[in-house]
């Protein structure tokens, strides 16, 4: 029987990622990714999502933020896609919208074991703290790549770039919460009989 948790350490000559993942926590998380909007982003999905989430990143930070934003990205998807394991007895879908003051997000999510994404946040500054505004979505791709999920994630509206982010997170948090419910009745959630 799955517990829903999984341990991923990845090393390569640009990243030096550890994380750890349990699906059906409490919300708690331990985040040192070098870049501290990210982690404030990594917190608000591990608490809406109700994951538990330990991540650390030793990165190249001294060239840019691509490598250890991308890399971290990898490693949360393998991490998801091994705590999941058998994609039985869940929702499969999820959907969600969650507001921010002015800004509000929606995220659509099968976990369909096929990846792809669909991100459009709106952003308009170049960086967020010291994260450059483009990786947002490249995280939520190489994320749902890994995941071998389907995600969309859209900002319908808002003026702030911190909200417009936030919210998207959080949005994506809820959806991914719905689509992991579990569902007794539901076996393999696919007419094929296999995800």
């Amino acid at each position: 029987m799955a517990d829903y948790k999984a341990t991923i350490d990845r090393k390569t000559k640009e990243t030096d990622i550890h994380v750890e993942l349990n699906l059906y926590g409490s919300g708690s998380s331990t985040l040192d990714s070098g870049i501290g909007f990210l982690d404030h982003m990594l917190c608000a999905l591990a608490k809406h999502g109700r994951f538990d989430l330990v991540l650390s990143c030793k990165g190249d930070l001294h060239i840019d933020d691509h490598h250890s934003v991308e890399d971290c990205g990898i490693v949360l998807g393998q991490a998801f896609k091994a705590a999941l394991g058998s994609p039985k007895g869940i929702n499969r879908f999820g959907s969600a919208f969650a507001p921010l003051d002015e800004a509000l997000s929606r995220a659509v999510v099968d976990i369909s074991g096929r990846a792809h994404a669909s991100v459009d946040l709106q952003l308009q500054r170049e960086k967020l703290g010291t994260l450059s505004c483009e990786m947002l979505p490249h995280f939520l791709e190489s994320f749902a790549e890994n995941a071998a999920i389907t995600l969309h994630v859209d900002v319908l509206k808002g003026r702030n770039d911190h909200h417009r982010a936030e919210s998207a997170f959080k949005a994506l948090a809820l959806a991914l919460r719905s689509a992991l419910t579990k569902d007794a009745t539901a076996g393999v959630p696919s007419t094929k009989g296999t995800l």
